[in-house]
Formats: structure tokens, C-alpha cells, sequence
């Protein structure tokens, strides 16, 4: 009992009978109740078909494994309950010997683990990871967490993959507690003592704090205020689970590459909920789609007014902060100190969601209607970004060991966003797509190993288009050269290629299962969205959205005009379209590398070029180009 109440998560509210929870509706005739920044769309309740809509959606989940099992769950607690007791012995052991306090104060020195992200928020998945803040007083430092506790931690049988991340923005220990993924921050409050009741909600804590333990406070003091902000947490849970399988199956879950991470999802899904206060999950699956297909980005999203707390740490404002202004898609953390939760998202990566939303929103309209064929496993296929584009870059990232890659790849991932804004901001470039996916060689080399990354590229519609990009992607490989040095994480073997590679040349680089695959999907989901967006329902253009919500969401994203004063890319026409073959040479490396994986593949069967071409959502037609990447080594 006394774990539960430590780790209040979905799996101690949820009802096995899968009857769905539904709060006290707001009575229609009352004064509108305000939930959040602005006052409700809609304070209708479910009807009957909304409720077996809802029904079906958690089936749905249920079968794509979006729920644990009781004895899934249960091994959690045991898990979280015997680090937070380690945690408790490592500070009072510490606090006697080493740092020599008074035994009646060692005794009530206190000290425990806070968990955020999606387990608090009660919507993880089978085999989800667990994110989880170690809360220490005054006189334990972090040097003793990185040192000591991480000692203590390498001495636990249960204890495996266990590395420290001392240098990162939020220092972190990952370790896997008896197969449990474990990501634990630390924070240090000016507390002489940590009680058991503690509210991180309160924002004197942070007095006296460092910005790294500020920013380690965080992630649960976001998490506690989002579901204290929205009126159902258990229609807010099943929403969100729903919207977070969508993400992920269109490629759009991944905050590092420019894309929405866990919070901003649930902040969108919040703000939802709030708009619709009495709607089943069902419903508010389709009114997210419905608000934020026709949101006017960059105007921000906020769950309540901003806090007047003023404790001198840097808070999201666009009024002061001039890099504040150039965020294209806001979401705006809840709890002091606030933040836009999505800095990383690019131009090109806000058209890719955008696009995606309007795309949900046909589908969900069909479901909500009942159109016949038309179900939620509609709704999470996955994405066919293969056939998306005709033009694609490959970025490659090689090392000598696994462990080397593993490291290399999360420093390269952390810098593709870049690469990503500067592809924005060539005028001949339209979309720039990145695939979350990562992918091995169809063979790797002797002595080495390689992650792949592919870029969607869409041309503007310009005769005689060529495009050389030599520039960009040399600095981008010379930027992750640079940091990986700065970081002291750069080892001898760690390289990166990039290849400009047309879709009927993708089989040297992707297995054949792959492409099938994204060939059957392209033709699927064309089928769904063209009986879908034949007639979209009425109730998309009969919903009022709220204050700072114009209608117009299909408006195409344009180039900002201070684009104006970027440095121009060069560009060269009428070339040879020959550049398919062109060899990359990585800026530390001597020689020229081979295509991917050093092999012509002859002797595999391949698509062939009308195969990979013939799809029922063919990539847009662009007039022929040519796009030219080619350096010298230094």
C-alpha cells in the first residue's frame, strides 16, 4: 500500500472490467467552466455511439499492446520500491560516514525517488522505460550521486546496461533494474531534510537551486501539474495512449529529431480535454485532430496563465527573449519555470505533423460516423514515407564496436534536426522529411557497424531544378565532428556518409520486406483517405475553436522573411543527372567509401524500377533535377 501511494500511475485507476470512467459532467445550463486558458467548445457529454466508438478504441490499444498485464505492473513497484530504498540507504549511509552529521539528524535525513513522464502520467506500454527523479537534502552533492550511488548501483545483481550521462543537459543515470529501463535524474533542494508527503508542485523549492537541478525538477513538476490541469484524468489517459500509437506509427514521436516528444503529446491532449470537458476518449481523439489541423502556428499552446513566480530563472517569452520568436510550434510547459517543450521543431517538421493531422482528421470523421470499413486500425497504420518522395538523402553513421555506435549514433541523431533547418531554408528545397527509423546495411563491413537514417526530399516545381549541397552537408558532418571532440566522445572509426539516393535505387540500402511493406501501405492508405476526404463530416465546419484559433489550417507553410538573411546556398543547373553515383568522403578520412554497405547486391532480387514507382499515393511530381553532393576529403 505504501508503494502505491509513492507511484500513483494508470495501472492502480484503471477498471479491469473496461467499463469507461466518466467524471461528473459539467451540468450544460451552469456558467460555462473555464479549464485552462480559455472557456470550453463544448460542454456536450457522450452519447451512446460515442461510448462504443470509445469501447472499440481501447480494444484497439489493447491489441497493439498499449496496456501491461497486473503481474507487468506489479514487477514495476517491486522494481521502483527497492531503488527508492536504496536511495534511502546511500543518503543515510553517506550522510553518517562520509559527510559526519549528528545522529539524530541522520535519522530523519529522509531522501526518495519521484517518477515522471509516461509512467506517471499512467500511459506506458508494455516494456516502456521509467523516468525517475532521485531526491536528495542540501548536503548531498550530485559528484556523490555520479560517483558513490553509481558505485552502489554496479554492486546490485538486478543492476545491468548501467552508464552515467554526467555531461548532458540533465545529467542522467540509465541502467535496466531486473529488465526494467531506468533513466534516474538528481536533484539536490535546499531542504535539510526530504519528507515522504513532499509536493514538488511548490515553487520554493527551487530557491537557491542550480539550473541543472532546476531543470531535473522539471520533468516532474510538469507531469503533476498536467494532470491536476485536465478535468478526467481516465479519458485524458486512453486519449493520450491513442494519440502517442498514432505518433509513433506516422514517424512524428521523437522530440531529439524535430518532432513532438512525450510531454508535448500530453500537452496537446490536455489542452483537448480542457476544450472538451465531458467528451469520451473517442471524442477526443477526433476534436484533437479537428483543433490542431486548423491551429495558426506559431501561436503557442498554454494550459493555464503563466505563473507570476520570479525566482531569476529564464522562462518562455517571446516578448523578451528574441530566440523565443523564432519557435514555430510552441507548447508551453505548465509549471514554473516554463518552456517551450518543442524548440526543436523545424519548418519542415511542423508541415510533416500538419499534414498528418489533416490527414487523422478524415479518417476520424469517417470512425465517428460510422462509415463502413472505415475502423481505428485505419487510424494506426503506419506511415509509408518510403513512397512518399522520389528523392531521398542517407545519412550513415559508422563506428568499430557496437558500444562506439551506440554513442555515435545518439550524438549524430542529436544534430540531424540542424541539418534539417538548414535544408528549410533553401528556397528550392519544399520538405525536408526525416524518418525516425533507424536502419542496419543490408551487409555492414568487415570491421565495422552502421546506422542509417533516410531524408524525404520535395522539390519546388522549378524548371530544369539543380541543387548542389555540398556546402550543407559538409558542415554538418564537420558540426558532429566538432562536438563529438568537445564532448571528449569522439573515437577513432566513428564516421558519417551521406548519399543522395533516387526511391528506384533505395533496394541497395533496404530490405526487400521493407519496401513491399511500404508499397502496401501506400496503396492502403490511399484506399482509406480517398473515401474519407470525399466528404468531410459536418461537424468540422459547424465547431466553433476557441479564442486565438482561426479557421484556414490548410494554408501552406511559407518561408519566414528573415529567411532573407540567411547565407545563400549555391545552386547549379543544367548538369548531368549523374549525381546518384557521386562518392562521399567523410571530412576526417582519407578515402572514398563505397555506397551503404560496399556490395552491388547482385545476386538479391531487387524491386524494380516500375515496382517501386507504381503506388497509389505516387510522391509529387516534380520536374526532372538533379541534386549534387561532392566534397574532397581534407
Amino acid at each position: 500500500m505504501e508503494v502505491k501511494k509513492m507511484w500513483n500511475t494508470y495501472s492502480l485507476h484503471h477498471t479491469s472490467s473496461g467499463n469507461i470512467l466518466q467524471s461528473k459532467p459539467v451540468v450544460q445550463n451552469e456558467q460555462p467552466k473555464t479549464f485552462g486558458m480559455t472557456s470550453a467548445i463544448s460542454l456536450a457529454g457522450p452519447k451512446p455511439f460515442d461510448i462504443q466508438k470509445t469501447t472499440e478504441l481501447e480494444e484497439t490499444l489493447k491489441a497493439h499492446g498499449c496496456f501491461e498485464s497486473d503481474d507487468e505492473m506489479k514487477h514495476r513497484l517491486e522494481v521502483l520500491s527497492k531503488l527508492n530504498d536504496l536511495v534511502k540507504d546511500w543518503i543515510r549511509d553517506l550522510s553518517e560516514n562520509v559527510k559526519k552529521l549528528p545522529a539524530s539528524v541522520v535519522e530523519n535525513v529522509g531522501g526518495k525517488i519521484h517518477t515522471f513522464g509516461s509512467y506517471r502520467l499512467g500511459v506506458h506500454n508494455k516494456g516502456a522505460d521509467i523516468d525517475a527523479l532521485c531526491i536528495a537534502p542540501r548536503h548531498m552533492d550530485r559528484s556523490d550521486y555520479f560517483t558513490s550511488f553509481f558505485e552502489l548501483l554496479k554492486e546490485q545483481s538486478e543492476v545491468t546496461e548501467l552508464r552515467a550521462v554526467e555531461e548532458a543537459f540533465v545529467p542522467v543515470i540509465k541502467m535496466k533494474f531486473s529488465c526494467i529501463e531506468i533513466d534516474m535524474l538528481f536533484a539536490r533542494l535546499a531542504l535539510k531534510e526530504i519528507p515522504e508527503d513532499l509536493d514538488l508542485r511548490d515553487d520554493n523549492l527551487l530557491k537557491n537551486l542550480d539550473p541543472k537541478c532546476v531543470r531535473s525538477l522539471n520533468g516532474c513538476r510538469v507531469t503533476d501539474e498536467i494532470l491536476r490541469l485536465v478535468p478526467n484524468k481516465e479519458t485524458f489517459r486512453l486519449a493520450l495512449r491513442a494519440i502517442k500509437l498514432w505518433a509513433k506509427r506516422q514517424g512524428i514521436y521523437s522530440n531529439v529529431l524535430g518532432y513532438l516528444g512525450g510531454v508535448s503529446w500530453a500537452m496537446l491532449v490536455a489542452r483537448t480535454c480542457q476544450l472538451y470537458p465531458n467528451a469520451v476518449a473517442a471524442t477526443l481523439v477526433h476534436k484533437f485532430f479537428l483543433v490542431f489541423s486548423k491551429w495558426e502556428w506559431p501561436q503557442p499552446i498554454l494550459l493555464k496563465q503563466p505563473d507570476n513566480t520570479d525566482l531569476g530563472f529564464p522562462v518562455w517569452d517571446p516578448r523578451v527573449n528574441p530566440s523565443d520568436r523564432s519557435h514555430v510550434m510552441p507548447i508551453i510547459t505548465p509549471a514554473y519555470p516554463q518552456q517551450n517543450s518543442t524548440f526543436n521543431v523545424t519548418i519542415s517538421t511542423r508541415t510533416v505533423m500538419q499534414e498528418a493531422f489533416r490527414n487523422a482528421l478524415a479518417l476520424t470523421e469517417d470512425i465517428m460516423i460510422g462509415r463502413p470499413g472505415i475502423t481505428w486500425e485505419n487510424l494506426f497504420e503506419p506511415s509509408s514515407f518510403f513512397f512518399k518522395y522520389r528523392h531521398f538523402v542517407v545519412l550513415l553513421a559508422s563506428a568499430l564496436t557496437q558500444d562506439n555506435l551506440l554513442e555515435w549514433v545518439g550524438l549524430v541523431e542529436s544534430k540531424i534536426r540542424i541539418l534539417i533547418q538548414t535544408l528549410d531554408k533553401n528556397s528550392l528545397i519544399k520538405l525536408a522529411h526525416i524518418s525516425p527509423e533507424q536502419f542496419e546495411p543490408l551487409e555492414s563491413e568487415k570491421d565495422s557497424v552502421t546506422t542509417i537514417w533516410f531524408i524525404g526530399l520535395e522539390f519546388e516545381k522549378t524548371e530544369n531544378l539543380s541543387i548542389d549541397l555540398t556546402f550543407d552537408i559538409q558542415n554538418f558532418i564537420e558540426l558532429v565532428h566538432m562536438s563529438a571532440v568537445q564532448q571528449q566522445k569522439f573515437k577513432e572509426g566513428m564516421k558519417i556518409d551521406a548519399k543522395h539516393v533516387r526511391r528506384k535505387e533505395l533496394v541497395k540500402y533496404l530490405p526487400m520486406s521493407v519496401l513491399q511493406r511500404h508499397k502496401k501501405l501506400a496503396v492502403s492508405s490511399s484506399t482509406s483517405l480517398n473515401s474519407s476526404t470525399g466528404d468531410i463530416h459536418h461537424s468540422q465546419s459547424a465547431t466553433t475553436l476557441p479564442s486565438g484559433t482561426p479557421p484556414g489550417g490548410d494554408a501552406k507553410i511559407r518561408k519566414r522573411s528573415s529567411d532573407a538573411s540567411l547565407p545563400t546556398l549555391t545552386t547549379k543547373r543544367e548538369r548531368n543527372d549523374s549525381a546518384s553515383n557521386d562518392v562521399f568522403v567523410t571530412p576526417n578520412s582519407s578515402e572514398s567509401q563505397p555506397m551503404a554497405n560496399g556490395t552491388d547486391h547482385q545476386s538479391e532480387r531487387r524491386l524494380s524500377s516500375s515496382e517501386l514507382k507504381d503506388a497509389s499515393t505516387p510522391a509529387p511530381i516534380e520536374p526532372p533535377s538533379n541534386v549534387v553532393f561532392k566534397w574532397n576529403s581534407k
